[in-house]
């Protein structure tokens, strides 16, 4: 597993909701490659409550939207925009676990959408939500216009999680 680097940081005018680290109201997300798969841990908390200690539907979303992103960045080396996202709710979220896990993986493109499913993982692996997003892909001079060039792992080592 090696981290990502998050290729945004130095773009003036980024505050992004989902992975910011210096927005101050985000969920500061970070990514990780795991082989076919972008992989996000992330700590819930009780402000992204919807009911009592249970994370809000719009913030997995959220999340599950922001990670099927980074799948975009990292295995397709562009950028793009959420054409559709679907989810399916199969189990609570507790914002009382330590740790969440957010996995990623693109099934397929239909010619500049990709297919990307995702899913939440709680704290002992249980799936408690799937989504399938759809991104519309930019071609690669569109990307660099946006100040995208590349999205780069931070380094070779493998780090283990």
């Amino acid at each position: 597993m090696r981290k990502i680097k998050n290729h945004w940081l130095a773009k003036p005018g980024y505050d992004c909701f989902g992975c910011s680290p210096t927005n101050p109201l985000g969920v500061k997300m970070e990514f990780f490659e795991d082989g076919d798969e972008i992989v996000c841990f992330w700590r819930p908390q009780e402000h992204y409550q919807g009911w009592i200690d249970t994370l809000h539907g719009g913030i997995q979303a959220t999340l599950i939207d922001e990670c099927a992103s980074w799948v975009v960045f990292r295995k397709l080396q562009t950028t793009g925009m959420t054409s559709k996202l679907e989810v399916r709710y199969r189990k609570p979220v507790m914002t009382t676990d330590p740790q969440i896990t957010i996995r990623a993986r693109l099934r397929e493109m239909k010619r500049n959408i990709a297919v990307i499913d995702v899913r939440i993982e709680d704290a002992n692996g249980c799936v408690c939500a799937v989504g399938e997003a759809n991104y519309f892909t930019f071609p690669q001079e569109r990307a660099r216009e946006m100040g995208f060039t590349h999205c780069e792992t931070v380094g070779d080592e493998l780090l283990s999680m």
